[in-house]
């Protein structure tokens, strides 16, 4: 079933930065909101719960620590699935189902054109792969940037890019391919210091989307960076992280702002 996607979207209601995807088998049970906790002291402010696997009173347990996590920083989290577990945000796999659920912000996986052009009220998508990723070897073939940035071009809503996103420069890459930012797993989830790898990816991004100062004959203009939305959020959420509920929010406050790191994570 088709129908509109809207016309207007506010760059602020989805994710953008670095969004951080769970995967607790790569932590275990008890480190994923370790990790989470850490990833948002450097700078993170939108979650995917995965875990898709778990029985759904363990997994909404699970949802409800992890939103208490964000809430303190304005964060949200989204859980994969079309069931929002308590909460009002959901990200669906590129099957199904449709229509998606009329819910404040639903996210889609897309890979090729085929799967943009059948969105019809998602808010955001993300595109992958754009890199070979550990967490799915052998999925692919991958997009690159350029394959990433022809797929933002066409698409008629905001995007993230997906797979194998592991260094400062691969989300510089991405950003200026047009993405809104990057969805991270493996590089997050198995990070020895997952704050100071989550501050260095979004000090790039933040660098990324930070409008050049050029001087001109009529003093200092600002202008983007090649192939960036001047407007789009370097943090924020749209969305009441610890109730599950609410209306869209401004971005966060300047002072939540992550700072530059001492030392490059990996």
């Amino acid at each position: 079933m088709e129908g509109p996607i809207p016309s207007k979207i506010s760059w602020g209601a989805v994710p953008s930065g670095v969004v951080v995807l769970t995967d607790r088998r790569l932590v275990g049970a008890d480190g994923l909101e370790r990790v989470v906790a850490g990833a948002v002291a450097g700078g993170v402010r939108w979650v995917v719960l995965r875990e898709k696997d778990l029985p759904r009173a363990e997994r909404a347990a699970l949802a409800a620590g992890l939103r208490a996590i964000l809430a303190d920083v304005g964060g949200t989290l989204i859980v994969a699935g079309p069931d929002p577990l308590g909460g009002d945000a959901v990200h669906l796999p590129a099957a199904g189902p449709y229509p998606p659920p009329r819910l404040p912000l639903v996210g889609r996986s897309c890979h090729d054109q085929t799967e943009l052009n059948r969105l019809t009220t998602e808010h955001y998508a993300t595109v992958s792969p754009v890199h070979l990723t550990r967490t799915k070897p052998g999925y692919g073939p991958p997009l690159g940037t350029e394959g990433l940035r022809r797929l933002t071009e066409v698409s008629r809503v905001p995007t993230l890019a997906l797979g194998g996103v592991e260094t400062p420069e691969q989300v510089t890459a991405c950003v200026q391919a047009g993405a809104v930012g990057v969805a991270v797993l493996g590089a997050l989830m198995r990070a020895q210091d997952p704050t100071e790898t989550a501050a260095t990816l979004t000090s790039a991004y933040v660098e990324a989307v930070t409008p050049v100062l050029t001087q001109t004959r009529h003093g200092v203009t600002r202008s983007p960076r090649v192939g960036l939305r001047p407007t789009v959020p370097t943090q924020g959420s749209s969305l009441t992280a610890r109730s599950g509920h609410g209306r869209p929010q401004p971005p966060t406050a300047t002072k939540d702002r992550p700072q530059p790191p001492t030392q490059e994570g990996t």
